[in-house]
């Protein structure tokens, strides 16, 4: 039997396995040693890669600027809110004497759900999850320091807050398409969507800065490292050149005639003639910025792209009187005119006989352009006009989203349109920079709407208004001519004047009222039928030396003489508010101009001014006046609010419930009166009763609700 020698067995195994090892080893040296020595793995730079693991960068949110108008009411301004969260691990205690962490999960959720409007069992379940910590949603996002404070009231271990800030708007639908809006995006900052808040975005928005530490594996700064720390710099604060005052006016008129007439959308502006400045601007439908219930993200005033009308005939006329070759006693026969194969006719058909050219503007006829075009006017001439006017072309206002419109008219019976309106394109602020034409003696003003930006760190004006003439683009001859023309639209006596309900006696009033049908896209014709139109009025006050300039348009309205009326009111009250001219009829506009009650007798002001329907609130029971809330020459409507503080510290709290948060913080400033508001619109709760003696450690908790 043969047996194996041991020691001299041909045994490979063990050294074949011993050379493995030595290679994966060897391996793992060359590995190792790559990793140590190179400063670059992957692309990635070691060094770099490794301090990013233990470095916290925290980012430092910049203030939002705020938005004011041309006399520092504030239009738009950052609120605090936060966000309720849960600390649900019971490391978070660690070895602290008092919890920190939520202990009595139901007595939570109980005590939470009546004030976040979420029931017990949704939060509990929220408090059971397995994590370090759980945000308490939707209930608890975005509440504000009134609801925090009720929270804390609890004293429940456990419950923190999160800040943020958001967008507030205190006025809700006011000039709200010139503003636009702002939202809170998911990393924290806020960012504006629409109007001033989009366009102005980065200048509001400031630069963010930072904090940079070491952290250890715990999460807590490491002692003795550096920290680098980057300040952020605050957005700007921008003023308008809007008129809160002026703005109510309009507002206050849209809404008369939405209510009366129904109209599918309705635009209104005033503008200052001499400088451009926007002082208004209204729309319907609009929407309110802190709800956002808005259903059209583009600005009537600059976005609206239509066909006027015969207000263009200001323009063609202009034009006419300009070239030398118009003579406003040529007559011709009006009604109906059929050229180029198309008939085209008066708004009254059968016409008025023979009349003049001048006649032909006040009455609104189509027929005086037709013979204007076809005798006085090439089409080179009329678009060279209108072009020089400023139409086809943007004005730069400091609006986003402004389109230009467009003076597409090649064939004879396109430009026969285009000279009464027709088939050319225009926007609302086309129509107030051409009519600045006529308030400026020839030379035409670019709108504006920003009158400054205010860096909010230095205080310094970074930007100022400018006022931007054009050269002079008809002569003086032509602009007077024309205010005879506009002049006589309104106070003509004859059955065919056109804008006989646009005349404020007192005020001299000049217009060109217009009536455009408008393209319907889903029949693919013009519209036809009672109402079916876009009614306009382009128009300024006073005559002779023009200082305010309106424009209003609105389509498809089921009464189209409510424009008149209500611009009737309208006009006296920007009158009367910037003292332009008396009225015969002063008595129709409700309200009054504010003077200086200082240390005057409380009882004899207070008299006067509920003699006015002025609504008087006086604070403290002393005998002089000693502080107001109405600025000298303020202009006040019957009704408004008037707060007086007395020479007395002996203040009661008063009455504030259906007050505007603009007069409730008013009230709070006069008699430095610590308020939280929570909600928006107008009081509905007071935390001091009325009545109550106010001391310095009172403070005043408002719960606001809309009106609706």
């Amino acid at each position: 039997m043969k047996t194996r020698d041991m020691k001299t067995g041909n045994w490979n195994f063990p050294r074949y396995t011993f050379y493995v090892f030595l290679v994966f080893i060897l391996l793992l040296f060359i590995k190792f040693t790559y990793l140590s020595l190179s400063p670059s793995i992957y692309g990635k730079n070691m060094e770099v890669f490794a301090a990013n693991r233990n470095t916290v960068n925290t980012t430092l949110y910049a203030k939002r600027g705020n938005i004011f108008d041309k006399n520092g009411n504030t239009l738009a301004l950052n609120v605090s809110s936060y966000t309720v969260v849960a600390y649900l691990s019971e490391t978070r205690t660690g070895s602290s004497s008092r919890p920190r962490h939520v202990v009595d999960k139901e007595l939570t959720a109980k005590k939470l759900s009546p004030i976040l409007g979420m029931s017990e069992e949704y939060i509990l379940s929220l408090l059971k999850r397995k994590a370090y910590q759980v945000e308490l949603g939707p209930g608890g996002r975005g509440i504000t320091e009134l609801t925090k404070e009720a929270i804390e009231e609890l004293e429940l271990p456990g419950i923190g807050f999160i800040e943020e800030q958001k967008r507030y708007y205190p006025n809700g639908n006011f000039a709200s398409y010139i503003l636009g809006y702002a939202k809170r995006k998911d990393d924290g900052s806020i960012v504006g969507e629409l109007g001033i808040e989009a366009k102005y975005n980065e200048i509001l928005q400031g630069t963010n800065g930072y904090t940079m530490y070491q952290r250890d594996v715990y999460g807590y700064k490491i002692p003795d490292t550096p920290e680098e720390t980057e300040d952020p710099i605050d957005g700007s604060d921008i003023y308008l050149t809007i008129d809160a005052t002026i703005q109510r006016f309009l507002e206050s008129a849209v809404s008369e005639i939405t209510k009366e007439a129904s109209p599918e959308w309705l635009t209104l502006t005033a503008m200052d003639a001499k400088t451009g400045k926007i002082l208004g601007s209204s729309n319907y439908p609009s929407f309110d910025p802190n709800i956002l219930n808005i259903t059209n993200y583009e600005n009537p005033l600059v976005s609206f792209v239509y066909e006027p009308g015969s207000t263009m005939k200001i323009y063609t006329y202009m034009c006419a009187i300009e070239s030398g070759k118009y003579n406003g006693n040529t007559t011709y026969l009006s009604g109906t005119y059929n050229i180029y194969g198309t008939t085209i006719k008066d708004w009254n058909a059968k016409g008025w006989g023979t009349i003049t050219f001048d006649k032909g503007f006040e009455y609104s006829s189509n027929i005086a352009v037709v013979n204007i075009m076809k005798d006085v006017l090439s089409k080179e001439e009329l678009k060279n006009c209108l072009t020089k006017y400023g139409f086809g072309t943007k004005t730069g206002i400091e609006l986003s989203r402004e389109q230009s419109g467009s003076l597409n008219f090649n064939y004879p019976i396109e430009v026969i349109n285009a000279g009464f309106g027709q088939g050319i394109l225009t926007t609302p602020v086309q129509h107030l920079q051409g009519l600045s034409i006529i308030a400026n003696n020839g030379k035409y003003i670019k709108p504006k709407v920003i009158e400054k930006i205010v860096d909010k760190g230095t205080n310094k004006i970074v930007y100022e208004y400018q006022k931007e003439e054009s050269e002079q683009v008809v002569s003086e001859t032509t602009v007077n001519k024309m205010k005879e023309l506009m002049s006589n639209v309104v106070n003509g006596t004859d059955p065919g004047t056109t804008g006989r309900g646009y005349k404020v006696d007192g005020i001299d009033v000049i217009v060109k009222t217009g009536t455009a049908q408008y393209f319907d896209n889903e029949t693919h014709q013009y519209s036809s039928g009672a109402n079916n139109y876009v009614y306009s009025v382009a128009g300024m006050f006073p005559k002779d030396n023009p200082e305010i300039i309106f424009y209003a348009a609105m389509k498809k309205p089921t009464n189209s003489t409510v424009l008149s009326k209500v611009m009737r009111e309208t006009i006296k009250n920007i009158a009367k508010y910037l003292n332009i001219e008396e009225s015969d009829n002063s008595g129709d506009l409700k309200g009054y101009t504010v003077k200086s009650y200082l240390n005057q007798n409380i009882d004899d002001v207070t008299a006067k001014l509920e003699d006015l329907n002025i609504d008087v609130v006086v604070l403290g029971d002393g005998d002089r006046v000693i502080s107001q809330s109405k600025e000298i020459g303020d202009f006040i409507l019957e009704g408004e609010k008037i707060i007086l503080k007395t020479n007395s510290t002996n203040i009661s709290m008063p009455n504030i419930k259906g007050w505007s948060y603009k007069d409730i913080n008013t009230l709070c400033k006069m008699i430095n009166l610590e308020c939280t508001f929570d909600g928006y619109g107008f009081a509905s709760y007071q935390s001091i009763d009325y009545g109550t003696l106010l001391t310095t450690n009172s403070k005043l908790k408002v719960i606001l609700k809309s009106k609706l």
